[in-house]
């Protein structure tokens, strides 16, 4: 069985679709047959514009072959992205098109790479096998809520572009069962739900040793862009939380910059602006806070999503302070047990129960056991080693 792998976002990149795919590709190897064949098909780290790795632009094992394409450097501006994506598009239809698969596996959050899926499955005749991180139609309605003369074609075109790609999906996995009520139209399909997880560097770290301090340290890691809105709560904040609370934001992305603009213009000075770390490093971030923080904008998409970040957090002893709605809040509610949650941009309420909260270093139950990555990841390898 040969295989055609495609993520826009692979090892050494550090982001949710790099430390997703990375860890299924090795489940992948290990699980197939010694005549089976994955060929991944990728781009060199481009998540972050402060971020800069190289990876090997061509790997080659008698059982794999990876393919990294250089796409142009962006600052995740929406424009910047869809520049870099058409050179991923174009090489990597120009790479597939010297092999002959017998399957292809795309994983997107941005529907493109799952259309560039859809494009060379149905070229070559064979299954296609998704895996969806987010719904991209819903967020460009959101995204354009307020510029009708955009929102209305390009709804018409993403439109059309998800039909034709998922309702040619053999199979869709879907990393929230909140995106379940928006799939059920396409009912050719064969569903699953297989979530983020947490990855095996997370797993038993040792409880924090945080010495007792008067400045509480409330840490944010990952990207700071639109869906994020963070500009609309740290700035806030910290200003009503004063010098006995500390923010560490850890990041990089298209919004901030105004983050910084917004902090500046409030006088805010118990906030820390630092780039993206390697994982090793942001566990002793983690182990040095008080609270670990999570956001998402008050957008009607982000209803249906459940953050992969969680998933990181709950790894560690500490309270998460989350402001997510929809199903995001039920999984947190349903499944965690040391939290604080408010909804998106609800400064007052986010403030209030941090003063108010007299909890601290304890377990999140049994989540860690039940969402490793690395089971969740044994269980999709092989649903995509069935789908023939």
């Amino acid at each position: 069985m040969k295989i055609l792998f495609l993520t826009f976002y692979f090892e050494p990149d550090l982001c949710a679709g790099s430390f997703r795919n990375t860890p299924l590709f090795r489940e992948l190897l290990q699980q197939m047959d010694e005549k089976d064949w994955i060929h991944v098909i990728t781009t060199q780290p481009n998540r972050y514009h402060s971020f800069h790795v190289e990876g090997q632009a061509r790997e080659i094992s008698d059982n794999y072959r990876i393919d990294r394409i250089r796409v142009p450097e962006h600052k995740s501006g929406f424009i910047d992205q869809v520049r870099s994506f058409r050179v991923f598009y174009n090489e990597a239809l120009r790479l597939a098109g010297k092999e002959r698969y017998d399957l292809v596996y795309a994983s997107s959050s941005r529907l493109f790479t799952a259309f560039l899926g859809r494009r060379i499955a149905g070229k070559q005749r064979i299954p296609l096998y998704l895996d969806i991180r987010d719904i991209f139609v819903d967020t460009i309605k959101d995204v354009f809520k307020k510029r009708k003369m955009i929102r209305i074609p390009a709804g018409i075109c993403f439109g059309w572009i998800e039909r034709y790609t998922f309702a040619g999906a053999k199979h869709i996995n879907l990393v929230s069962e909140g995106f379940k009520t928006y799939f059920e139209k396409y009912r050719k399909s064969v569903y699953s739900y297989f979530t983020n997880g947490i990855d095996d560097i997370f797993l038993d770290v040792p409880k924090s040793t945080r010495q007792v301090s008067g400045v509480k340290i409330i840490t944010y890691a990952g990207n700071i862009g639109s869906g994020q809105g963070l500009e609309k709560v740290i700035p806030m904040a910290a200003q009503k939380l004063g010098d006995r609370y500390f923010f560490r934001i850890i990041g990089d992305g298209g919004m901030k910059a105004l983050l910084k603009d917004k902090l500046e213009e409030l006088g805010v000075h118990n906030v820390e602006l630092l780039n993206p770390v390697s994982r090793e490093k942001l566990i002793g971030y983690y182990n040095d806070s008080d609270f670990l923080l999570l956001h998402l904008n008050d957008l009607e998409a982000f209803k249906k999503v459940l953050p992969s970040k969680l998933f990181e957090y709950a790894a560690f002893d500490k309270p998460i302070v989350a402001g997510v709605g929809g199903y995001a809040s039920q999984f947190i509610q349903e499944n965690l047990s040391n939290y604080i949650l408010f909804a998106p941009t609800d400064v007052e309420s986010m403030v209030e129960q941090i003063l108010k909260f007299d909890g601290g270093g304890e377990k999140q139950g049994d989540f860690v056991k039940r969402f490793a990555r690395k089971n969740i990841m044994k269980e999709m390898a092989r649903s995509i080693l069935e789908c023939r």
